[in-house]
């Protein structure tokens, strides 16, 4: 296995987590064609949704260079912070690019 993603689907919105690639494959495209397969497989939503950590750069990159966009951040931890992306069904784009600050 060199790589795998998780994800499923209810009220209309795709929640994907895990995306895993093994170090030796990365930058290859994999990351790219199980995020594509994803979106294929429940085209029918209307919204796509995924959290990553805010170090996670290489993650972010994806998620953004394949149209997600950040709707949110929290805090986790002192060290750590969620970052919240989305992307609408159909080819959409994000919702936006700025970010909604979590009420207290």
């Amino acid at each position: 296995i060199v790589g795998s993603v998780r994800a499923y689907a209810a009220d209309g919105i795709c929640y994907i987590g895990k995306l895993i690639v093994h170090p030796d494959y990365q930058n290859k495209g994999i990351g790219t064609a199980l995020m594509k397969y994803v979106e294929d497989h429940f085209k029918g939503c209307e919204r796509y949704e995924l959290f990553t950590g805010h170090k996670s750069e290489k993650n972010l990159y994806l998620y953004q260079k394949l149209g997600y966009g950040i709707f949110r951040k929290e805090k986790a931890t002192e060290n750590l912070e969620f970052v919240y992306l989305e992307k609408y069904g159909n080819g959409g784009k994000a919702a936006h690019d700025t970010v909604r600050q979590k009420d207290s």
